[in-house]
């Protein structure tokens, strides 16, 4: 336990029926297959195909203190999709918090109107505080520069299924890791759960005062795979088979830090991939994306990349967030059971 009595990350157990999920340390290869199973059978009621109602009566509670478009939507479009309904609130503003209420007592209360909660906060390790006082099991949505672990979840999904179009496997991957590696907590996440497969190579790339906490070259050791520090965007991605690319966290960064980092130009750009013979890699990204100039971001100029799989991602991540509620509420094996046609037309 730490000192405010909420679980470490090492005590967690798990992730399955009734459980939270605030870690990717929860998660191991047989999670893995069940959860990449389940999101896959729900395929086509992501796509509007098919419905599916297993969670018809269910209420989900959203709390998002922190802003977001593809997480929160996603995730309450996911149970609705699954016949639940859902009560949100965004923002401190519109919260009882900014009265003083603690995190306890909110969690409390509102787990009490709910049968699942998903809660992003700006601050590490706040989640964990919601979900130790919460009655029902807590989804954690980014907890500041800490974990993203339903991201993470999506980023394997999808990163399976593009290298096995390829003939290819994760075991065995090089992954080059490019942008802000200090503040990214999609970065943070999928290192560590990566280490859940074999000979997987790392290539990391970020400006010095954005480079990867020393932590993670740690665990990625630890785990049995490499990582190599690179000095250029161009040494990271020659050999790689993914390129993964973060967006700079402006809204984490210190006065300290906004005079270190100077940034200009693209992260990647066409101009980059081709003078790297690198094409056709795989590119992924958590999103949002700055798509301004001199923004240090993966460019739109590669928005017709055949490799470009950011929007596969986010299709996928509707899949994946739909299969954690599946199996944190213990229906995932009613799931194939309980599809039908759906009565719409969707293109």
């Amino acid at each position: 336990m730490s000192k405010d009595g909420v679980q470490t990350q090492s005590e967690l157990p798990v992730f399955g029926t009734g459980q939270h999920l605030l870690s990717v340390m929860q998660l191991d290869r047989d999670v893995l297959t069940r959860l990449f199973a389940t999101a896959e059978a729900l395929r086509p009621v992501g796509q509007g195909t098919q419905v599916c109602r297993i969670l018809e009566g269910a209420v989900l509670g959203s709390l998002f203190f922190e802003p977001s478009t593809r997480t929160r939507l996603s995730f309450e479009s996911a149970f609705h999709r699954l016949g639940g309904s859902v009560v949100s609130t965004t923002g401190f503003t519109f919260s009882s918090m900014a009265k003083g209420e603690s995190i306890h007592d909110t969690a409390r209360v509102v787990s009490g109107y709910s049968d699942a909660l998903v809660v992003r906060h700006p601050d590490t390790g706040s989640v964990a505080q919601f979900a130790d006082a919460s009655v029902v099991p807590v989804i954690n949505a980014g907890d500041g520069s800490g974990e993203h672990p339903s991201q993470s979840l999506l980023d394997l999904f999808t990163m399976r299924k593009e290298l096995t179009a390829r003939g290819k496997s994760i075991d065995g991957a090089t992954i080059a890791v490019l942008g802000d590696l200090r503040y990214g907590r999609t970065v943070h996440s999928l290192l560590q759960v990566l280490g859940l497969y074999d000979k997987v190579s790392f290539r990391v790339f970020g400006p010095p005062a954005l480079a990867l906490p020393a932590e993670f070259f740690e665990r990625v050791a630890a785990s049995g795979n490499h990582i190599v520090e690179c000095g250029s965007v161009a040494e990271a991605i020659a050999p790689a088979d993914v390129i993964y690319c973060t967006r700079v966290q402006k809204e984490r960064l210190s006065e300290e830090d906004e005079q270190a980092v100077h940034l200009e130009g693209d992260l990647i750009n066409r101009e980059i991939l081709d003078r790297s013979g690198r094409p056709d890699a795989i590119i992924m990204h958590p999103l949002p994306r700055d798509s301004r100039h001199n923004s240090f971001d993966l460019s739109p100029d590669v928005d017709d990349f055949p490799g470009l799989a950011i929007f596969r991602q986010t299709d996928n991540g509707l899949l994946v967030r739909m299969a954690i509620f599946s199996h944190a509420l213990g229906v995932a094996d009613e799931v194939t059971k309980n599809l039908r046609p759906a009565s719409w037309y969707r293109r």
